[in-house]
């Protein structure tokens, strides 16, 4: 289904002038049948009143970024789009599958009269027409398994426009639901590629050799390969996906306890690596300096417990209690 822009239809406001005329005509016309007597003119004069009534349904009135689709008798007759007064057939309705569903900002698509939203009542839009305005999804988090089998809950936001009408009313049977589920889908099968931070042997990107791609690390490119899984999988819809961004990004809580200790312990093994490379090369130079500038001459044994000392000192988590010596040298 192709979209079909009706062009030439701005004529709204001269049906309207036509059609008032044409009700005073009737009135008038209605008062000299009655006031001369002649039954039949009335009946004629009502006749074309209600007709003229009829025709005020094809006055119709847009906005800017908006558009209303048009069928004739069950038949696809064309989208009317952009701000002005016009006048269609007045047997064409405006159809809109998704006018009682709403996209929420912070949660999933509703189907409901009414939504609570965070305490705050939002009003459903049960207009048949639809909008071409910019609007953003923001889908309920979801609860995901990397590429290590870790649960994490992640969460994006999906700014995306109708660009085909048609496509959107009638090649789906709800577009907004469509375009929610699709933003499920897709997230769920990148995230899956990915592990939550950098890890062995983990090749996201499909070309047969590992990386250090993340989800933590890599949000940018992860988010460009989610927008890109939505925009294939809606392009029947006639909606074109603008932007996706991850708005949240955790470990699930069941395992949010383990993984903390987990970076912690990691944390401290690069900081315990660290200080003893640090520690070796200062004895190293010490050694070095008491050597070169002959202050004292240490055999094997001597140099193995000064060694032994400073790395004690230099590696401990607590502030080395010195001992004085004041005896000799051995």
């Amino acid at each position: 289904m192709q979209e079909k822009v009706l062009d030439g239809k701005k004529n709204g406001l001269t049906m309207l002038i036509l059609l008032l005329l044409g009700m005073l005509l009737c009135i008038l016309g209605f008062i000299y049948s009655i006031a001369e007597d002649e039954p039949l003119l009335a009946v004629l004069v009502m006749i074309v009143m209600v007709v003229l009534l009829i025709m005020m349904a094809g006055l119709k009135i847009l906005r800017p970024q908006e558009a209303l689709v048009l069928t004739l008798f069950g038949k696809y007759v064309g989208t009317l789009k952009g701000p002005g007064y016009f006048y269609v057939n007045p047997f064409c309705s405006a159809i809109n599958p998704a006018r009682h569903t709403s996209l929420s900002q912070s949660g999933d698509v509703k189907n409901a009269e009414g939504l609570q939203i965070s305490g705050q009542s939002v009003k459903m839009d049960t207009s048949s027409r639809l909008s071409l305005k910019v609007m953003t999804l923001n889908n309920a988090r979801q609860k995901i398994n990397d590429v290590l089998g870790n649960p994490v809950e992640i969460g994006i936001a999906v700014t995306w426009q109708i660009v085909d009408t048609a496509k959107a009313v009638f090649n789906v049977d709800n577009y907004k639901e469509f375009l929610s589920l699709m933003c499920d889908t897709a997230l769920r099968d990148i995230v899956r590629i990915y592990p939550y931070d950098v890890a062995d042997n983990i090749d996201t990107t499909g070309d047969g050799k590992a990386d250090d791609g993340s989800l933590r690390g890599s949000s940018t490119i992860v988010a460009q390969r989610i927008k890109d899984k939505i925009q294939e999988s809606v392009n029947v819809a006639g909606i074109e996906i603008l932007d996706a961004r991850i708005t949240y990004l955790a470990y699930a809580p069941e395992i949010a306890a383990a993984m903390l200790q987990r970076q912690q312990a990691s944390a401290i093994i690069d900081a315990r690596k660290m200080i003893v490379d640090g520690a070796v090369g200062m004895v190293q130079m010490a050694l070095q300096k008491l050597k070169e500038d002959e202050i004292v001459d240490l055999d094997d044994e001597r140099k193995a417990a000064m060694v032994s000392n400073l790395l004690v000192v230099l590696c401990g988590n607590k502030d080395a209690q010195p001992i004085v010596n004041s005896g000799s040298l051995y």
